[in-house]
């Protein structure tokens, strides 16, 4: 395949059977730890992905790949994700793999590019901009009716595909309805978008103590990351320069940067309904139901 970092072979004999061949091999990206390529077939496309066997990391990637795995398999059976994401998945030599449903889409913050600056007020951005809320809102309802929380809601895992139809990938840190004791514990996703009660939790806590995430972590989560790639301003200011767990203390005290002050234009529901997600208390936070009308 003419790639200095090939997939695993045992994952591209399984895909061969599925989507034909020649099967060719686009690696995505190789960052902590685990490695990510679009497979493409005559018969369709999926997103293979697998732990580094090099990595100093290497064991823990690959059980939070199991982790994923098994997440995927239980919220196909809740009804909670489409049966169709989840295409394969297995251990191999150098550790485990997972392949899934390709989804063509572009990472939201490059998706909201054009809402960014003053040219983006005007009638076809408010209702685009409204849909693709609505549909991450619509994804993140299913998920929580089935008592599932995704964990990781940020703009890196949100795709927005054609018509601004926004997809949501990666379960690997997803928390269920019920407690699983073998799992890699939780402590936070990406900084910027965690929610202040897990960012409490985590500092209130020991390393290797799970921290289980509520459906509320994940609504906090969607407003940040709508807020962030909106106005291109992180909704909590701190400095770039310290370190994760001062930045968690920060975001624990509830306060983020008024909206108003940081928009590129006004847009009164939209800017409402993203405060709304970034209130403080859990409890006081619409829940995704209650996002889909608002939006």
């Amino acid at each position: 395949m003419g790639q200095t970092l090939p997939p695993p072979g045992e994952a591209l004999t399984r895909l061969t059977e599925r989507f034909g061949e020649p099967l060719t091999a686009s690696l995505l990206s190789d960052r902590r730890g685990s490695r990510t390529w679009k497979i493409q077939g005559p018969n369709g496309a999926v997103a293979l992905k697998a732990n580094n066997p090099k990595g100093d990391t290497a064991r823990d990637k690959a059980a939070e790949m199991a982790q994923e795995d098994g997440h995927l398999l239980r919220l196909t059976a809740a009804g909670a994700i489409s049966p169709d994401y989840r295409i394969d998945a297995s251990p191999w030599d150098g550790g485990r793999w997972l392949a899934v449903r390709w989804v063509d889409g572009v990472p939201l913050w490059r998706a909201l590019a054009v809402a960014r600056g003053p040219e983006g007020d005007r009638p076809s951005v408010r209702p685009w901009l409204q849909h693709i809320a609505r549909t991450w809102a619509e994804h993140l309802a299913g998920m929580h009716a089935a008592g599932w929380a995704h964990a990781d809601i940020q703009p890196t895992n949100t795709l927005i595909a054609e018509g601004g139809r926004a997809e949501v990938i990666d379960y690997a840190l997803a928390c269920g309805p019920d407690g699983d004791h073998r799992r890699v514990p939780y402590r936070g996703a990406l900084t910027h978008t965690t929610a202040p009660e897990i960012a409490a939790a985590v500092l209130a806590t020991p390393a290797d103590t799970h921290v289980h995430a509520q459906p509320a972590a994940d609504v906090w989560s969607l407003g940040a990351s709508l807020f962030w790639c909106w106005t291109g301003h992180r909704p909590v200011p701190y400095d770039d320069n310290i370190d994760r767990m001062d930045k968690l203390a920060v975001i624990a005290t509830g306060r983020t940067t008024p909206l108003a002050d940081v928009r590129p234009w006004p847009c009164p529901t939209f800017e409402d309904t993203i405060t709304a997600c970034l209130t403080p208390d859990p409890a006081d936070r619409p829940t995704a139901k209650e996002l889909i009308t608002a939006w």
